[in-house]
């Protein structure tokens, strides 16, 4: 490449950037009346924008301002007291915070675009021919910029995103831990986390605790996706060998929820009974971990306090409970071989209100076996069966011997 050509082409990259500087210099005279068309573009083609919420009309009018004027220095070469990549990424923040979605801002950009090109469009007919022909470099060269400040604000709107979902997560989980922890009775707490979790501080609900798998702690339960597909809202939050959910409840969703924990395959899950104020989490967290305490370790059960009411009565008194084993089924203990089925015999008829023909058809056998059988329960007790006290007492150890084995 001779002189010549090197001198034509500095000559042609001066002369097109003095045309961009005049018509920046110009369109910045007029800058009100560019902003004044491009709110009204956006307006007429957002309704987000042209309610006036979140982004009020002496805001969107205010950014726009700025947006432009930097649009114009950055397009005509002129300096500026902005960095173009900052004042695009407080935009973006300030968009993420104000909750607009990051679509109808980048077009409300493309917008902007438009306009601004157009303005520009309009003044080059007036120029000569030569200058006329670099209408296309001076287009490419607008919408460089344009694509610019929108990377930078769309990159500084999804940070700003995730920050604030992070954050938000963090309040949520500490006001759902503070509920948990009993420091719901703070009015104040209350209704921050009835807020938070976006529930009502007034409902029906009930506390879940689902035993950690110790094979897979890694990866704790979370039935919250499940739930939310049958319209049943939760939270949940790991604790410490554990997780705990806060699940709100129809009158018919008790079953549905039982059936949902065991679909997702937990360890095995207690359910506190329901109640109707959010600070009454933390006792319905005691409860639903004094149910999960009468279930077998990894056994998949699930079950609500209410169904397992004299397991955890016996569980938080185990000499109670080993009492009762040794007063009532002491000698059936120590039959040696004959000692199981005498228990199942024994626990069967007991279900089918000690009747004799219900219990043999549950069992396969004849009705006299079952007869027999209980006599010799009788018999190894020193309890008569007819005995009103000998039945409660039968039945009470009978659980008793469940949770310890």
């Amino acid at each position: 490449m001779n002189a010549a050509t090197n001198a034509a082409m500095n000559s042609a990259v001066n002369e097109e950037m003095a045309l961009r500087r005049e018509l920046a210099l110009t369109l910045v005279e007029d800058i009100d009346g560019l902003v004044d068309k491009l709110a009204a573009d956006i307006c007429a083609h957002s309704t987000t924008y042209a309610s006036g919420s979140p982004v009020s009309r002496e805001d969107l009018r205010l950014v726009l301002r700025g947006n432009m004027e930097l649009a114009l220095h950055e397009f005509g070469g002129m300096a500026t007291d902005h960095r173009f990549e900052t004042v695009a990424a407080e935009n973006g923040r300030l968009r993420a915070e104000q909750g607009m979605p990051l679509d109808t801002v980048l077009r409300a950009y493309r917008r902007g675009g438009r306009v601004l090109w157009q303005a520009m469009a309009d003044w080059m007919r007036d120029r000569s021919p030569a200058q006329q022909r670099l209408v296309g470099d001076m287009a490419g060269a607008v919408w460089e910029t344009i694509d610019r400040f929108s990377s930078a604000m769309a990159d500084a709107y999804r940070l700003r995103t995730l920050e604030l979902l992070h954050r938000e997560t963090s309040r949520r989980g500490a006001l759902f831990e503070a509920l948990l922890d009993g420091r719901g009775g703070d009015p104040a707490v209350a209704s921050a986390a009835a807020t938070a979790l976006g529930v009502p501080r007034h409902g029906r609900y009930v506390v879940v605790v689902i035993a950690q798998d110790a094979l897979d702690p890694a990866s704790p339960p979370d039935p919250g996706p499940a739930l939310e597909t049958l319209g049943v809202w939760s939270f949940w939050r790991p604790r410490a060998e554990m997780v705990a959910g806060l699940v709100r409840v129809r009158a018919a969703d008790s079953a549905l929820l039982a059936d949902v924990l065991r679909g997702q395959g937990v360890c095995r899950a207690g359910i506190s009974p329901p109640f109707e104020e959010l600070p009454a989490a933390a006792r319905g967290l005691r409860l639903a971990r004094r149910a999960l305490d009468t279930l077998p370790p990894g056994g998949g059960e699930v079950a609500s306090l209410d169904e397992r009411l004299v397991h955890a009565a016996l569980g938080a008194e185990p000499e109670i409970a080993e009492r009762l084993a040794s007063r009532y089924l002491d000698g059936v203990l120590r039959s040696g071989a004959e000692c199981p089925v005498l228990l199942e015999t024994l626990d069967v008829w007991l279900d089918s209100g000690c009747s004799a023909s219900a219990a043999a058809t549950r069992l396969f056998c004849h009705r006299n076996t079952i007869l027999n059988r209980i006599s010799r329960v009788a018999e190894l007790t020193g309890w008569p069966a007819d005995s009103g006290e000998a039945r409660l007492g039968w039945a009470l150890a009978l659980r008793a011997l469940e949770l310890e084995r």
